[in-house]
């Protein structure tokens, strides 16, 4: 047997070491939109496989194979959370409007983990942001930031 072939395997071997997405321990909330995303992920994994294998691109083929195995576990453990019926406490699905001490009012969604984008508004429902509104209701003080800030509005 060659030494070319042997590092050939070692090669193939090390594309398909890398590590796993981490699956959070936490129960996987998600939206409506949460779980289209999902479904999205998963959509655009497997065709990324596939076009990997046709060009036997072995670093991409072991970065979509991870990517399926995550998003497939997401969607497995997904638990559809509708939205919130009214609108008397922050629940899960929740956009509520923030009014700071100093500055502007802020928006923010309650969402799942795979969903959250807090530069665009929306946090985790595991984020202390969100622990610190999930019950509240209008004219709730909580704490924000390096202070505090008053629940003006809850919608869904």
């Amino acid at each position: 047997m060659s030494r070319a072939f042997v590092k050939d395997q070692d090669e193939d071997q090390g594309a398909d070491d890398i590590p796993d997405r981490v699956v959070s321990p936490h129960r996987n909330l998600v939206t409506p939109t949460g779980l289209a995303q999902i479904d999205e992920e998963l959509r655009r994994s497997r065709g990324g496989l596939a076009a990997a294998r046709g060009s036997a691109d072995r670093a991409e083929i072991a970065r979509h194979r991870r990517d399926l195995r995550y998003w497939s576990e997401r969607r497995s453990s997904a638990e559809l959370v509708p939205v919130p019926a009214d609108s008397d406490k922050v629940r899960f699905g929740s956009t509520v409007t923030l009014a700071p001490a100093r500055g502007e009012p802020r928006i923010f969604r309650i969402v799942g983990e795979d969903e959250a984008s807090p530069a665009e508004g929306r946090i985790s429902y595991v984020s202390p942001l969100a622990q610190s509104l999930l019950g509240g209701q209008v004219g709730d003080i909580v704490p924000f930031g390096d202070g505090e800030s008053e629940i003006l509005r809850i919608g869904s």
